[in-house]
């Protein structure tokens, strides 16, 4: 089966959507399969790897029991493939409700292709919501991008707290793989403080692989590429290729 792995923040701006994107494109060109899952409203994640939805996407499945293999979408990338986002999927929010096991319908849809792929990587929205829910529920890990700004150290340890009230309440046994620093500009004090300030107060927690600024990041989706396609060579492109590498093996050890 794959590991399943969310990239999540309650607070939005910290990169978690250019994250699991560019992580996908370098596990692929790691030799595993992929697969991502744009769980968020606001489908970036399946425009930045350059997909179309269609008029059959995530919202189908989780509402209207639609099987994964009519939704799947094939990327530019070999052994990439995304489950699409559509902004549909806002008013799942509310048609869940009153359905049963809601909490649980991504975790079940998912079961039905993981062993098909090595990971499968989920973009919730950066709301605390039921498909955000959803998203933790289907999830093994999950990886948390933190800004470096002034309240990087409070919204982390808001979110594992979530974590922990998930697996508490709903009986699972999902982990923090890491967090991983984003937008960080070695030039700035404030950045390096916070930095050390994540790493002090979460020994163990913290990736070593760094995301910095950079135009080239900011610039790929608006291609529908990914960084590896866009400007493999940019320091963006390597601080994935570095945080791919972790991730592999994170999970062999």
């Amino acid at each position: 089966m794959a590991t399943v792995i969310a990239f999540c923040n309650q607070k939005g701006g910290t990169g978690k959507t250019t994250t699991a994107v560019n992580v996908a494109s370098y596990l692929v060109a790691l030799g595993k399969r992929v697969l991502v899952v744009d769980i968020d409203p606001q489908a970036n994640a399946t425009s930045g790897i350059g997909v179309q939805a269609g008029e059959r996407h995530l919202y189908h499945g989780l509402v209207r029991d639609a099987h994964p293999d009519e939704l799947i979408r094939h990327s530019g990338l070999m052994n990439l493939h995304v489950l699409p986002g559509h902004p549909d999927l806002a008013a799942a929010t509310v048609e869940l409700v009153p359905m049963e096991n809601r909490e649980y319908r991504l975790r079940d849809l998912l079961r039905r292709v993981g062993r098909r792929y090595d990971f499968i990587l989920i973009d919730p929205p950066p709301t605390l919501d039921l498909l955000t829910i959803n998203a933790l529920t289907a999830a093994d890990q999950v990886i948390i991008p933190v800004q470096c700004e002034y309240y990087a150290l409070e919204g982390l340890a808001r979110l594992m707290h979530t974590i922990n009230l998930v697996n508490q309440n709903l009986k699972m046994k999902v982990r923090t793989m890491g967090a991983l620093l984003t937008m960080f500009d070695r030039t700035s004090r404030l950045h390096r403080a916070v930095a050390r300030d994540v790493r002090k107060k979460f020994p163990g927690y913290v990736f070593d692989a760094v995301i910095p600024r950079n135009v080239s990041l900011a610039e790929a989706p608006s291609f529908g590429k990914t960084i590896l396609q866009y400007d493999p060579y940019s320091h963006g492109a390597k601080a994935y290729r570095k945080l791919a590498q972790e991730i592999v093996k994170i999970e062999k050890e």
